[in-house]
């Protein structure tokens, strides 16, 4: 049976405490209280409306009551469940330090977490390296694409994430592209978005590589990645697809995006903790994307050398 991204990230308490996979049948309900799940072919605007589901929902997280938070884009917190086990986790990693790291988490743990998040996202574990948090997946595939030229150009909407904005800027005296800034037409509908891209990409034929948001953090618009990708391609412009927050809230595998390269969060919708994301890069590309500052750690066949954290989280070094 398919994981869902509840069963996996109720237990990817993982990343956030080094990575480190849940003990052996632990589940949502482990901690004594009803886990809150829709049951099946249940109507979403009925559900919507189920003030005991909600309740069950709210149950499962303890909030300050000193103010109320509306911003929960930044940063999903963990539900109980989660919390609990990344607690457990971090005494353990405590208790057993290097002999832990060294040993059954990097030989075992990280791979069956890299594993896990991989087949929520529909890809195989060796297209995916998780990384702190989807900036810094969005970082490394901008600053590591290595199929720019002198005299090349790269394309990002002014509405895309301001991280992502940087790096590609930072690409214009890194590699001496020209770099594209564009607005999105008013009103945003989804052909009026295909025909902008359409239209800049053809008014601007020295594009090489685009930058493009599933969902907006800042507007919540939902683009037309996959029509977008499959314009771009017929352009032969390759794209970063930045999912960082339509991955904990849209119903799709990343095959679906069509793209090549893309970087996710998972610290946001879907609740793991803090310093957890990953970056995807199809196997037929990775070699257009170099290894992370020259990394020697992996070989340069391996995905997880695009990334270097140094001993957090993601990574665990020799």
């Amino acid at each position: 049976m398919a994981l869902n991204r509840r069963a996996v990230f109720t237990g990817l308490a993982v990343a956030g405490s080094g990575g480190l996979s849940p003990r052996a049948g632990a589940s949502a309900g482990d901690d004594g209280e009803p886990s809150p799940s829709a049951p099946p072919g249940a109507d979403p605007r009925r559900l919507a409306r189920d003030e005991s589901f909600w309740g069950r929902v709210a149950a499962q997280f303890r909030v300050s009551p000193e103010f109320t938070n509306l911003e929960n884009g930044y940063y999903g917190i963990m539900p109980l469940p989660v919390l609990r086990e990344y607690e457990r986790q971090s005494r353990r990693l405590n208790e057993e330090n290097s002999h832990l790291l060294r040993g059954a988490y990097k030989t075992v743990e990280y791979p069956r977490a890299r594993a896990r998040v991989a087949e929520v996202a529909g890809v195989a574990p060796d297209e995916v390296a998780l990384t702190r948090c989807g900036t810094e997946a969005l970082q490394n595939l901008i600053a590591g694409y290595n199929r720019l030229r002198p005299g090349d150009a790269v394309m990002y909407c002014r509405l895309d994430y301001h991280s992502a904005i940087y790096a590609m800027n930072w690409l214009k005296g890194r590699r001496g592209v020209d770099v594209v800034a564009i607005d999105l037409p008013e009103p945003h509908t989804e052909q009026a978005i295909l025909d902008h891209y359409a239209r800049q990409l053809r008014n601007h034929p020295t594009v090489e590589l685009l930058l493009l948001t599933h969902m907006n953090n800042r507007t919540g618009l939902v683009s037309p990645v996959a029509a977008l990708v499959d314009l771009a391609r017929r352009r032969s412009v390759d794209v970063i697809v930045d999912a960082c927050h339509s991955f904990g809230q849209l119903d799709f595998r990343l095959p679906d995006l069509g793209a090549d390269f893309v970087a996710c969060c998972l610290h946001k919708w879907t609740h793991a903790p803090l310093d957890t994301g990953f970056l995807y890069i199809r196997s037929e590309r990775l070699g257009d994307v170099d290894p992370c500052f020259g990394d020697e750690t992996y070989p340069a066949d391996d995905i997880r050398s695009r990334v270097h954290s140094g001993t957090t989280v993601g990574e665990v070094l020799e």
